[in-house]
């Protein structure tokens, strides 16, 4: 695969490598950690939202999540608390569009209270997400660019 590089708006700006786990489907934080917030597990952050079945059970602790928007109610950016308090939040969450209100004010509070750095980059467009699979290398830059490949 040929490298792609794709530009987006870096709201909590980083860099990393690491391997991506992409989804076609909106993030429903809530109900992605519900056995996390509610269920006492707290070694692994299996995705419990049925109907993401991209990620439906996959462990999405430490990951650099790959995804069109967030969805879901206003218990999501306390629940990305939640998990980043518990060591198991992602690495990085890129938007393919615009992120959702909810979910970046959780990201901000827990990067300011709690000093967790989950790098956080929005608007990186459809084809970001057309391009990138589950498993495929990335370079994430401070400036917002994303690398694919």
């Amino acid at each position: 695969m040929a490298k792609k590089t794709f530009k987006g708006r870096p709201l909590i700006p980083g860099n990393l490598e690491g391997k991506a786990l992409a989804s076609k489907h909106p993030f429903n934080v809530s109900a992605s950690y519900m056995e996390n917030l509610f269920g006492g597990n707290t070694k692994t952050a299996p995705c419990t939202d049925v109907v993401n079945k991209e990620w439906a059970g996959k462990n999405l602790a430490g990951q650099i999540l790959c995804f069109p928007t967030g969805v879901g109610s206003t218990m999501g950016g306390a629940s990305l608390m939640g998990v980043g308090s518990m060591g198991l939040g992602p690495k990085a969450m890129l938007y393919a569009q615009h992120v959702d209100s909810v979910s970046v004010a959780g990201l901000i509070i827990d990067n300011v209270w709690n000093e967790h750095n989950v790098i956080t980059i929005d608007q990186l467009g459809d084809e970001f997400l057309n391009t990138v699979k589950s498993g495929d290398p990335i370079s994430i830059h401070e400036d917002g660019t994303v690398e694919v490949g």
